[in-house]
């Protein structure tokens, strides 16, 4: 599970890391500790243009059919191994994928039944890196108003983090090409999950 992450990365930086244009309307400040239900950066294809674009967006997808936002507070993490058969993500998964820029994210190694030790875990060159998300968008039907909301895909944990015995993020390395990234957020199949290795 990923409940928390850290985005310090400007919105230059992730511009230029993911290949968007630097979209000067939205303004957001570093985070070290990106929470559920706040709006964080996303990246996912404009459904006019076909091209890459940063929009807000909120953290607990609630789906398209969901009566309230409640939901939300539980879909913050897609397994991986049930996203594409879930009811509250294969919609998504076939068609709004999206890529969530952070820097790291925490996870906590239990020690003894009454302690725990945090880890911050990021690359080790300190480049900034995409999780592999799904967004969907939700019309309140108290209010009328749209809101869009992201959900982070987890699966197992590679050897790396296995220690603290977590469901690692599908991490997606800032050194896959432009036409990668622009591969996983078209797909509409499978995707594969894990951290990929750095590139020297």
């Amino acid at each position: 599970m990923c409940g928390r992450y850290v985005r310090k990365s400007t919105r230059r930086e992730i511009a230029a890391w993911f290949g968007t244009e630097e979209e000067e309307t939205l303004d957001w400040g570093a985070s070290y500790n990106v929470a559920p239900q706040t709006f964080q950066p996303v990246v996912r294809l404009n459904r006019d243009t076909g091209k890459r674009e940063i929009v807000l967006m909120r953290w607990g997808l609630i789906p398209y059919w969901s009566k309230d936002a409640k939901i939300g507070y539980s879909t913050i993490n897609a397994k991986a191994e049930t996203v594409a058969t879930a009811p509250a993500f294969r919609e998504a998964f076939k068609r709004r994928r999206c890529l969530v820029p952070a820097d790291a994210f925490y996870e906590w190694q239990k020690l003894d039944p009454r302690h725990k030790q945090p880890f911050a875990i990021a690359l080790a060159s300190r480049e900034p890196y995409g999780f592999a998300g799904v967004w969907e968008r939700w019309k309140d039907p108290q209010t009328g108003e749209w809101l869009e909301t992201f959900s982070i895909i987890t699966t197992d944990p590679n050897q790396v983090v296995a220690p603290c015995t977590i469901a690692c993020r599908s991490l997606l390395n800032g050194r896959i090409t432009r036409a990668g990234w622009e591969a996983i957020l078209r797909s509409r199949r499978s995707i594969c999950c894990g951290l990929f290795p750095r590139s020297r």
